[in-house]
């Protein structure tokens, strides 16, 4: 997809309160019979929560694409489920996962113990850490450079309590959208931006005239620990559909195994392994996993 303006880089074409897209997905004997055996809110079919943000998700030709979205697709097929969409504001896709009005929640979800006690969070498809957008001049990497500036991000994103008290800073303007944070940038109204790097990452490589960067925060994690945290980029599914998260779990293993996680990332330019290297430590283990327990990691093949 060709990104000119900002306009028609996020448009919300995807975005209807029931944006739903059925992919007619042959099933096997095999699938039917795993299919026959998870529970989803409509029998048959996957509904997938999204926000539509590329290069995570969107539909488009009636398919849903993107990263975490061709994955997600992948996982469908194997259970012989068609799938369906529901594109909201990221405050209304976690209550509508929660509630169980849609069966899985994709796009660069991070994890956090909170989410955690209210959805079933699965392993990791890839990793994320925060980093600062901003104008292609300046080069603020740390919480100090926030000091007297204002700085945006979306309404419901997990860092807003903790950006608001970072000390000296200027503003926190909150958005219902990504885009409306990135127009700002580029306009001058707002100095810095904090969303999903991938979704800014591919928005830079489509459009070097913007004039902005992003830069990994400088960490401080006695301060700051969620913001200064490497994430699990997760899919969610409601506390009531455990089968379905056990075979997204089993699903996701595979892609590990074969670089499916890898090759998705890389079709937008996302294939530098710093996107597949886990934090250090792990801190899932004791609340969601087992004492001990350690993320996948990618073959080396996947990189040759």
């Amino acid at each position: 997809m060709k990104h000119e303006t900002i306009g028609s880089t996020f448009a919300r074409k995807a975005r209807s309160l029931v944006a739903a897209s059925i992919l007619g997905i042959a099933m096997t004997a095999g699938a039917a019979v795993a299919q026959d055996k998870i529970e989803t809110l409509k029998p048959g079919v996957l509904t997938i929560g999204m926000l539509g943000d590329m290069p995570m998700t969107s539909v488009k030709d009636g398919k849903v694409i993107g990263t975490d979205g061709a994955l997600a697709v992948k996982i469908a097929d194997t259970l012989g489920l068609k799938v369906e969409t529901l594109s909201l504001e990221w405050n209304s896709l976690i209550q509508a996962t929660t509630q169980g009005q849609v069966d899985v929640l994709i796009g660069s979800v991070g994890w956090t113990e909170e989410r955690s006690k209210v959805m079933l969070l699965s392993d990791p498809v890839y990793f994320f850490g925060t980093l600062l957008i901003q104008k292609a001049e300046n080069n603020w990497s740390t919480f100090e450079d926030m000091k007297g500036r204002t700085v945006g991000t979306v309404t419901g994103f997990t860092l807003v309590p903790e950006l608001k008290n970072v000390e000296g800073i200027g503003e926190v303007k909150l958005y219902d959208t990504q885009d409306a944070v990135l127009r700002d940038i580029v306009a001058g109204r707002l100095d810095i931006g904090i969303l999903d790097p991938a979704l800014v990452e591919y928005a830079i490589k489509q459009n070097p005239d913007w004039g902005i960067k992003q830069i990994a925060v400088k960490p401080e994690p006695e301060k700051y620990p969620i913001m200064s945290k490497k994430y699990y980029s997760i899919f969610a599914t409601p506390m009531s559909r455990k089968p379905l998260a056990d075979a997204i779990n089993a699903e996701i293993a595979k892609m590990w195994a074969d670089c499916s996680n890898v090759k998705s990332m890389a079709e937008f330019g996302l294939g530098d392994k710093s996107w597949f290297a886990p934090p250090e430590p792990d801190y899932r283990g004791g609340v969601d996993r087992p004492e001990g327990w350690t993320s996948p990691k990618s073959p080396d093949s996947c990189f040759q």
